[in-house]
């Protein structure tokens, strides 16, 4: 048995091999983090918990590998590792003025043009971080064009329970949006005060309850609701949704510039319709002729032909490194997309066999990063202690 041949371990001498081992994303030692929890040593066996700071890390098979390396390499003798690799989303550690109580973190997804795929992104993303199991809310502040409602397959109208709002829920998100409370044909139409006023009531009086994530779809443009927002609620962030083409991306600037005037972080740059995959598109809707020329790799004349960049290639992260903004990743056109939401089930985007999965998994993923490093940077209050 190990226990009988190894020396004496105590609770800080695991904590004492671990240091060093920082998170990849964060530069920052587990250790003085407090992502290492529960070390308990008996019969031969270290186990323990690394709580990460979001359950959509990128990099969790890393940091599993580098705490059990560090492990066999610094503990006497030999022991059985049992790592339980769980997470904990965090929120920014201080309080400000206008924070929404209960909600550890709120995402507003804008751009600067319509017409770019921003609200599929956003409901992507909402989507993303609760399949991680993230407790997330969905916001749709498109007062004007709301859409969320049908992307989501939502319908209802929201109920109060005494001062509060109860928001629709659907496939584990809550949803407040201006869709729900119109008639489907109905267009809006008022000045900034009124836009001003149902924000707040969205952002108040709604009983979010206990949220990691907040996603906030932004009406297009450089207008009143950002603006809002901006004033009244600290944000953590704000991603921004291009497509590849010159003219989206003297729009995205503009974005970027907006936020950065109003002080809200940019957490990253999505570039959608990045591509459309022939390929994909041919095994997936062409008959049994076009599945023996894909899989012959006969369709192509020239290795890398089978995708084609319709609105140019790669604008968006040339942007981001111009700008000094994270790229957060591509994602290409795609009609199965597309359809899910047409049909009100983004979330199948998502899930296992879909085309789009891994692209909007890997945005969502670099996503969380960006939030946790933002996070980090905001230094937390100091506790004030009260001796006897």
């Amino acid at each position: 048995m190990f226990g009988k041949t190894n020396p004496t371990l105590a609770e800080r001498d695991v904590f004492q091999a671990l240091k060093g081992v920082k998170d990849p994303d964060l530069g920052r030692d587990l250790v003085d983090l407090g992502m290492i929890k529960d070390v308990r040593i008996s019969d031969g066996t270290v186990a323990l918990t690394v709580n990460l700071t979001t359950p959509a890390c990128p990099l969790k098979a890393q940091i599993e590998r580098d705490v059990r390396t560090a492990l066999q390499n610094r503990l006497p003798g030999e022991w059985k590792l049992n790592i339980t690799m769980g997470a904990e989303v965090r929120g920014k550690g201080i309080t400000e003025t206008g924070d929404i109580p209960g909600i550890k973190n709120v995402i507003a997804v804008g751009s600067g043009k319509g017409g770019v795929g921003k609200s599929t992104m956003a409901a992507a993303i909402a989507f993303g971080l609760r399949s991680y199991g993230a407790s997330v809310g969905l916001m749709d502040a498109d007062v004007y064009g709301p859409s969320i409602p049908h992307l989501v397959g939502a319908s209802g109208r929201p109920m109060a329970r005494g001062e509060r709002i109860q928001p629709i829920e659907t496939n584990g998100l809550k949803l407040m949006s201006m869709g729900f409370l119109l008639e489907p044909d109905r267009a809006v139409i008022m000045r900034g005060p009124m836009l001003h006023g149902i924000m707040q009531q969205f952002l108040r009086q709604v009983d979010w309850g206990q949220l990691d994530y907040l996603v906030i779809d932004l009406p297009p443009g450089t207008g009143d609701v950002p603006l809002t927002l901006a004033q009244t609620l600290p944000l953590t962030g704000a991603v921004v949704v291009c497509t590849p083409q010159e003219v989206a991306l003297l729009d995205v600037t503009r974005a970027i510039m907006m936020f950065r005037q109003l002080r809200v972080p940019v957490l990253g740059m999505v570039e959608n319709m990045a591509f459309f995959d022939v390929l994909a598109y041919l095994k997936d809707r062409g008959g049994p002729e076009a599945h023996k020329m894909v899989d012959s790799k006969a369709f192509f004349d020239v290795p890398g032909d089978e995708r084609v960049y319709v609105f140019g290639r790669g604008g968006a992260r040339r942007k981001a490194e111009e700008m000094g903004v994270p790229f957060l990743g591509e994602v290409p056109l795609n009609l199965y997309l597309r359809e899910t939401g047409d049909e009100g089930k983004m979330e199948h985007a998502l899930l296992p066999g879909s085309p789009s999965r891994p692209y909007l998994l890997g945005v969502v993923e670099q996503l969380a990063a960006q939030i946790s490093i933002q996070n980090i940077k905001t230094p937390k209050m100091p506790k004030l202690e009260i001796l006897n």
